[in-house]
């Protein structure tokens, strides 16, 4: 009997390959399809819409079994990862990075100050003076000695140096001490200070020159000192002397200045304004003092009205407003300031903008300005003087100072006398362009004791040093190759030779003569104000105002001669701004 088949399902007779024999990329694509397609066809229909699955059919021959199709995540595993997100830049921490900078200088100034420090406190050994080698005779610690010595090369030389003081005093801060901006020993600098640095030992004597003998090669100096000892005076003889006395105030001989005025020359005088001018103060605020007589000692008069004199009007005006309006202010607004100038206008050696911004600034800051008058007497209480109109004027005043200009003092016009007729000139001693004295032989004059055709300025003393300082280099050297010479000519030496050295030696002997090179012109005004006239190419720059004044400070503090001196005027000026003037009497 014949069994009968079942219909197989077209479906089970259906031979698939196995997954091994598929390709790879053929097997993930078609495993990404088929689960592409399960999502689509997994969505549940209304359950009345299901339909009963179809009748399994058993099949008759032996199919080929279905592997399930790979999981999303199995397929997911084998294809290459996705690149990384790109790293985001970490900001910069500025603050962290200045931070780091401000603490990189301030390491770095720090350390750079103490070994600075050390090596100025700490001068290594000095060769001894040498009797063989010529003496060089300094007389003056002022701007050109000071720059002449410092710039020296005393090897070849035995110095000495003869002052009435031991130290430099900068003078163009001196009005700044008057009222108390600046301690006056931030602007001090011992002379010993520079000469233990020099390769040779240097003799410094505190003294007063009395008398110079051109002819004898001598100078004779006294001891000024409160203290003497067995010793009082005494006489060295020099093979060159360099002339840098200075020069003392201008009166014209006006009766009543030097009785009744103050200077602004020394420290000395700094210190009697100073004191002067709290004197007046305390004065005027004494109990029961009449009103006039307030007015009176209220009235400070600055004669002169160069850079000193406007300078020093410009402190005191600072010091006004600044102090004395805080700890004296039933006081303060009666002070009157008062600036006297023979000439036309203030500061003559200034543009004529610069000149008129000096002026407006006084105006407005309530500074009287009397020009074209003339000073006739100074009396204990008053001034008596000449106006443009040639009308007589009194001018009241309970501090006077004196800033008029120089004169030679009386050791210079001794000097002068016994030089003879090549000394002809009442403003100073003659020199030549190699700053030679006229009329005497191996004397150097230089500074404000000199008439030459520069200013009687700071900035042409200290020129006039250094240019001297490379004078004495090339005699020295001048003179080592004449005596190598004469050795030469002892040992008979080859022709050639001989005229090698001789080429040598006139080379040497030709010195340049000294140029002065102006590197401008700097004034304060007051109001944290200052004017600067300065050379630009041909012509000149002129600056004046806020700006000028910062420029003003920072040109002086590098014109200072020690580190020591830049950071006590600097701290000075900090404490000045922060913590104010002081006010006491002493």
């Amino acid at each position: 009997m014949l069994r009968t088949l079942r219909p197989i399902h077209r479906s089970s007779l259906l031979i698939r390959p196995s997954p091994a024999a598929i390709p790879r990329r053929t097997f993930v694509r078609s495993a990404i399809i088929k689960a592409e397609d399960l999502k689509t066809s997994t969505a549940i229909p209304p359950t009345s819409q299901v339909a009963p699955p179809p009748p399994v059919i058993p099949a008759a021959t032996t199919a080929v079994p279905i592997q399930p199709a790979p999981s999303s995540s199995s397929s997911s595993s084998s294809a290459p990862p996705p690149p990384p997100p790109p790293k985001s830049k970490k900001p910069r921490n500025y603050l962290r990075t200045f931070a780091r900078t401000v603490l990189v200088a301030v390491v770095g100034t720090s350390t750079f100050i103490v070994w600075h420090s050390y090596v100025q406190r700490n001068p290594g050994d000095q060769l001894e003076q040498d009797p063989s080698l010529p003496t060089v005779v300094v007389v003056g610690n002022g701007w050109a000695s000071t720059a002449f010595l410092k710039q020296l090369d005393n090897e070849g030389y035995n110095v000495i140096v003869i002052s009435p003081r031991n130290y430099f005093l900068f003078t163009p801060l001196l009005p700044s001490v008057t009222v108390g901006t600046l301690a006056a020993r931030s602007i001090l600098e011992p002379t010993r200070f520079l000469t233990r640095h020099l390769k040779r030992k240097v003799e410094v004597y505190e003294g007063e020159v009395t008398a110079i003998d051109p002819v004898k090669k001598t100078i004779k100096f006294s001891d000024t000192s409160e203290i003497k000892g067995a010793v009082t005076g005494t006489e060295i003889g020099y093979d060159y002397l360099v002339y840098a006395i200075g020069a003392e105030n201008q009166t014209f001989g006006i009766k009543g200045v030097r009785e009744n005025a103050c200077f602004l020359k020394e420290v000395s005088d700094a210190e009697k304004v100073r004191v002067r001018l709290m004197d007046c103060i305390e004065s005027a605020n004494f109990a029961g003092q009449t009103q006039e007589e307030i007015d009176r000692l209220l009235s400070f008069v600055v004669v002169g009205g160069g850079p000193t004199g406007v300078e020093y009007a410009g402190e005191l005006h600072d010091f006004l407003v600044d102090d004395l309006s805080n700890w004296y202010p039933e006081l303060a607004g009666r002070i009157k300031i008062t600036l006297i100038e023979a000439l036309p206008n203030v500061l003559p050696m200034f543009s004529k903008q610069l000149i008129d911004f000096t002026m407006s600034t006084f105006q407005e800051n309530k500074i009287d300005i009397a020009t074209k008058t003339m000073v006739k007497e100074v009396k204990e209480k008053v001034i008596i003087a000449q106006n443009e109109k040639k009308e007589i004027v009194e001018y009241p005043y309970g501090l006077l100072v004196w800033a008029t200009g120089n004169t030679a003092r009386p050791v210079t016009r001794d000097l002068m006398a016994k030089i003879g007729d090549a000394q002809n000139s009442r403003r100073g001693l003659l020199v030549d362009d190699h700053l030679r004295l006229l009329g005497a032989d191996g004397i150097f004059a230089l500074g404000d004791c000199t008439a030459t055709n520069y200013a009687p300025t700071a900035q042409v003393a200290s020129q006039q040093g250094k240019y001297l300082a490379r004078v004495f280099a090339q005699l020295a050297k001048k003179d080592a190759l004449l005596r190598e010479l004469d050795a030469a000519k002892a040992n008979s030496v080859e022709p050639s030779q001989l005229d090698s050295l001789a080429n040598a030696v006139i080379r040497a002997s030709n010195i340049k003569p000294f140029h002065y090179s102006h590197q401008g012109s700097l004034a304060y005004i007051g109001s944290d104000k200052a004017i600067a006239d300065l050379p630009l190419m041909k012509g000149n720059l002129a600056a004046a105002g806020f700006a000028t004044y910062y420029f003003w400070r920072s040109a002086y503090i590098s014109q200072l001669f020690s580190l020591r001196n830049r950071i006590l005027v600097f701290t000075d000026w900090c404490k000045c701004k922060v913590l104010g003037r002081d006010v006491s009497r002493e």
